[in-house]
C-alpha cells in the first residue's frame, strides 16, 4: 500500500491574501489589474528555481487558444504510445501523470526534485505550450520528464498500455470547466478517464484532483465515487480537510498557475485525493 506520508511535509498552506471588492467598476478594474499584476509575480517566484528567464528569451513567446476542441481530427485519431526508453533515462521508475498540465512549470519542477527516484509525463492538448515545454526541460536537461499531445480522456490507456514501470500518482489541476451544458462531454475526467485509471493504477496509486470551480470539483468527485475501486483519502474528519472534505492544502508542493492567480483573487481551491484500492 503507498504511504500518503508525503502530504504532510510537502503540502503548502496559501498565503496569498484576498484583496477588496470595491462597488464601483473603476475601482474594481484597478483591484482586478492589481491582483493579476501580483499573481503574475507569485506565478515567477513559484518556478524561480528552473531559471527559465533566459531560456524564454531565447524561445519566445507563445500564442496559444485558450480553447482547444478536444475532439478535432488530430486528437481523436489512435494514439501512438511514447518509446519509453529514449524518453526517460530509466522508464522503470514510477511514473506521476499530470493531465492537462498547461505550460508543464510545475511537473518540471517536481522533475528538478525528484531526479532518479521518479519520472513525469505531462499530456495537453495545446500542441504549442508542449513544443515550449519540451524545449526548456532539453535546456534544463531533465531525462526524467516527457511530454505528449493528446486528448488523455480518450488515449490515457493507450499512452500508459506499455508503460514498464508502476504509474504512482496521477494529477487532475484545475482543468477547463466547460461551463456550458452542450460542451460538458468536453470534460477531462468522464468515466472512459475513470475506467483507464481503475486499469492501470496498482493499489495504493494515487489521483489528485483540484479546480477552483465548485461544480466542476464536485462533478470529478462524484465520477470517482461512482467506482469503487477508489476511495477517498481523507474524509472530513480529518485534520487536513474542511468540514465539507475538501484538502486545504496541496500534496504536491508546488501551487499551479491557475491556483495562483484564483487564490490572488480571493477564490477558493478544492481538492481530493483518491487512491486505487
Amino acid at each position: 500500500m503507498m504511504r500518503t506520508a508525503w502530504l504532510g511535509s510537502a503540502a503548502r498552506r496559501s498565503l496569498l491574501p484576498s484583496l477588496p471588492v470595491h462597488q464601483f467598476a473603476g475601482q474594481v478594474c484597478r483591484v482586478q489589474c492589481c491582483a493579476d499584476v501580483h499573481a503574475m509575480k507569485l506565478v515567477d517566484q513559484e518556478y524561480a528555481e528552473l531559471e527559465l528567464k533566459s531560456i524564454t528569451h531565447q524561445v519566445g513567446g507563445v500564442r496559444v487558444r485558450q480553447h482547444v476542441n478536444p475532439f478535432k481530427a488530430s486528437l481523436t485519431a489512435p494514439t501512438v504510445p511514447p518509446a519509453w526508453d529514449t524518453e526517460f533515462a530509466d522508464p522503470t521508475l514510477p511514473l506521476h501523470v499530470d493531465i492537462g498540465c498547461g505550460s508543464g512549470r510545475l511537473l518540471m519542477v517536481l522533475a528538478k526534485r525528484s531526479v532518479g527516484t521518479c519520472n513525469f509525463l505531462g499530456i495537453d492538448i495545446r500542441d504549442k505550450l508542449l513544443q515550449r515545454s519540451t524545449i526548456w526541460a532539453e535546456e534544463l536537461n531533465l531525462t526524467n520528464i516527457h511530454f505528449k499531445v493528446a486528448n488523455a480522456t480518450l488515449a490515457l490507456d493507450a499512452i500508459l498500455m506499455k508503460y514498464p514501470g508502476p504509474l504512482r500518482l496521477v494529477s487532475i489541476l484545475c482543468p477547463d470547466p466547460h461551463f456550458k451544458q452542450r460542451h460538458r462531454k468536453r470534460r477531462i475526467v468522464q468515466k472512459s478517464l475513470v475506467d483507464a485509471l481503475e486499469k492501470h493504477l496498482p493499489t495504493g496509486g494515487q489521483i489528485f484532483l483540484q479546480s477552483d470551480v465548485e461544480e466542476v470539483a464536485m462533478d470529478m468527485r462524484d465520477q470517482f465515487d461512482e467506482n469503487v475501486n477508489f476511495t477517498r483519502v481523507h474524509s472530513p474528519g480529518s485534520s487536513l480537510c474542511n468540514s465539507e472534505g475538501w484538502l486545504l492544502d496541496s500534496p504536491l508542493g508546488v501551487a499551479t498557475e491557475r491556483e495562483i492567480h484564483a487564490l490572488a483573487n480571493g477564490g477558493v481551491i478544492y481538492r481530493l485525493l483518491f487512491q486505487r484500492v
